[in-house]
């Protein structure tokens, strides 16, 4: 955004006479509230919170970040040595100094101050041209932006620097604010959110038309139910989500649809395929899809370089005998692998999420050169393992354009109808309401099983907080963070201990791990003020 604004003083000073008036002083950039004026300075500003907020997920000078928030835990071990994944299963080396707890602050602070600046702008000055509704629409997507990176500290590390204006000077005398502080903070953005962001079938691109990855309401009452759980307040998360089922905006996907319809595959499936993944195109189980563009087709396409596919996706092309292609997803580099628990027990016969268009497990020698081609490919010794581990399908996607593979063009799935209900099952559990929350859960198991009830059908003794992470793990794989989602819940240790990964084994897990570091070179730069370390690590 700020570009924009050094292109347009260049553009004025090109055009500008050579009157007195030319002397006069007209900024067109500048880091306070002030520099936003009408509609399109909004909109400009929106673009840059968005621009932000991807980088947290683009992130690609260290390959490993995403599997920073899925190794070490329940569902997934490394499959790589990349470093900055290292210490979330070598959590000895888990310090102060640490690269992957520094970026996400970092990286979450600059999006709350992108916020900032377009919220103080709206709240603070008067702007004649705008109105009403489309400044309070503004204010929910910023403030939605804004609770999502508290949010996401708050899990993560607890008391935090509540920053609820914009900083325009360099400032060093933060303190951690209670959590509780923070919280509060932070539903008074998502209940504003919920109140003034459009419906999502009223969501509108700056052309007029429909354009379903911008900020709605139900986004800001999904989240808004996770932090009232986060907070324990069971009954106020229950009441949120329920005005998202009760909406009848959205539905599970039960049926084929799509570009791939004529093709073998599921249902389930279906949702994961680039193509698929919009409401516009046919997925009416997406609450938000962050868009992304093809870069060789829309310049912009996407923010870094997503690094999803590689993440996720095995290392196939490693194997002699085998190339690169589209069934198999494009070229992945398999930084994660799939735990056994995972690959191996969670899943129960006839669960359509563990069906072979899901989740990959056999491999064939597809090199018509190769004297083996079409013999399915052994396991013999870790190496091989670990290039044909089995992997979810989620991240598959093959660009032509792009055969190596360097970045990811597809969605993400960021918010889905189906964890609403893995969401209420949990608000239920906490109020020991075991016959809604298996209800809850049921949704889910009529969706997942063809033969239900007689295949996946779960009672009131099923449900236990256990029982609900082991259902996320079967429908969020790939989707959710993980490690905040263990976190949160504080069972982040006990978890671990269903995997029992050899090559990258987990060591030294305690208690301490249950938040992350407040980073060491926010505490030296932060010279007037003290921010004290969470317990069990050191300076």
């Amino acid at each position: 955004m700020k570009k924009l604004y050094i292109a347009l003083t260049a553009l004025t000073l090109t055009v500008a006479s050579c009157s007195d008036s030319y002397l006069d002083e007209t900024p067109y950039s500048s880091y306070t509230s002030d520099a936003i004026t009408d509609q399109l300075g909004i909109n400009a500003s929106i673009v840059g919170i968005q621009n932000s907020f991807s980088n947290i997920y683009t992130k690609s000078d260290r390959q490993g970040w995403l599997s920073v928030w899925q190794v070490g835990t329940d569902v997934a071990s490394a499959g790589g040595y990349e470093s900055i994944e290292v210490p979330y299963y070598n959590y000895e080396k888990l310090t102060a100094s640490d690269l992957g707890a520094s970026s996400i602050w970092s990286l979450c602070y600059k999006v709350i101050n992108n916020t900032n600046i377009l919220i103080d702008n709206l709240e603070q000055n008067e702007l004649p041209s705008v109105t009403t509704e489309n400044k309070n629409k503004a204010l929910g997507e910023a403030k939605f932006f804004r609770a999502y990176c508290y949010n996401m500290l708050a899990t993560l590390f607890g008391d935090i620097p509540l920053q609820e204006h914009a900083v325009s000077s360099a400032k060093t005398d933060y303190t951690r604010t209670p959590i509780a502080q923070v919280n509060e903070f932070i539903v008074n953005d998502l209940a504003f959110g919920s109140q003034n962001l459009p419906d999502i079938d009223d969501v509108a691109s700056n052309s007029g038309g429909k354009m379903y990855s911008r900020a709605n309401k139900y986004m800001a009452m999904q989240l808004l139910g996770e932090v009232y759980i986060r907070m324990n307040e069971g009954a106020k998360a229950e009441a949120v989500l329920k005005q998202i089922i009760s909406s009848n905006k959205f539905s599970l996907t039960k049926a084929r649809y799509g570009k791939d319809i004529a093709k073998d595959g599921d249902y389930y499936h279906d949702m994961f395929i680039y193509g698929n993944q919009r409401r516009g195109q046919g997925n009416k189980e997406t609450i938000w899809t962050f868009e992304l563009e093809n870069p060789s087709s829309v310049t912009g396409g996407y923010t870094g370089a997503p690094q999803h596919r590689r993440v996720w996706g095995a290392a196939y092309h490693n194997v002699k005998g085998m190339v690169l292609c589209d069934s198999l997803g494009g070229r992945g580099l398999g930084r994660l692998r799939l735990s056994s628990w995972l690959t191996k027990s969670l899943y129960k016969d006839g669960d359509i999420r563990n069906s072979k268009y899901n989740i990959h497990r056999d491999f064939y020698y597809n090199d018509p050169a190769n004297a083996n081609f079409g013999k399915k490919i052994p396991f013999q010794g870790a190496d091989t393992l670990y290039w044909i581990c089995p992997s979810t399908t989620k991240w598959y996607c093959f660009d032509e354009k792009d055969t190596y593979g360097w970045s990811s063009i597809k969605d993400w799935q960021m918010m889905r109808f189906g964890e609403t209900y893995l969401l209420l099952a949990e608000a239920q559990l906490l109020q020991s309401h075991l016959d809604d929350a298996a209800a809850s859960i049921n949704e889910l198991r009529k969706r997942a099983f063809v033969n239900y009830p007689l295949q996946g059908q779960v009672s009131a003794s099923d449900i236990t907080l256990d029982f609900i992470l082991d259902e996320r793990a079967r429908e969020l794989i790939g989707e959710e963070n993980r490690r905040m989602t263990l976190m949160r819940t504080k069972t982040l240790v006990n978890r671990a201990k269903l995997n029992h990964d050899q090559k990258y084994p987990i060591t030294g897990l305690s208690d301490t791990h249950l938040l992350l570091p407040i980073p060491l070179s926010e505490i030296q730069l932060n010279k007037d003020g003290v921010l004290d370390q969470n317990p069990g690590y050191t300076n």
